[in-house]
């Protein structure tokens, strides 16, 4: 036996149906209440946990951040399109920038792999 499982949205209902076996429902069902069953009802969060994974999700956006602003500063030199005093001025805003992240990375108990994160099947961020 086949279920048809349509969109609130009617107007979407006519192009996206999704036609499944009852036996695939049933085993959804099933995983989705043995998940249910091992997760507990409320999730208990250390604060020294949170503050230093959000402390790797900021640190972590701002390398990235500061690669890409380097790679672009470095186009900027090689087309010439730079003066010699943006040049100095970048480069120490640079060396500080390294120089204050590696002071929070100590901070944070982070190193620079910790905030290189996986994304699963795109790979490494950085």
């Amino acid at each position: 036996m086949n279920t048809e499982i349509e969109p609130r949205n009617s107007a979407a209902a006519e192009d996206s149906k999704l036609i499944c076996a009852s036996e695939d429902i049933a085993t959804l069902t099933a995983e989705l209440m043995t998940v249910r069953a091992t997760t507990p009802n409320r999730i208990v969060l250390d604060p020294d946990k949170v503050e230093q994974g959000l402390a790797q999700l900021v640190l972590t956006v701002i390398e990235l951040l500061r690669q890409l602003m380097e790679r672009q500063a470095m186009r900027r030199v090689e087309n010439g399109t730079i003066d010699d005093a943006a040049i100095e001025r970048l480069g120490l805003a640079f060396m500080r920038l390294e120089e204050r992240m590696t002071e929070l990375k100590e901070t944070f108990g982070l190193s620079d792999e910790d905030l290189n994160i996986d994304l699963g099947p795109l790979g490494k961020l950085m």
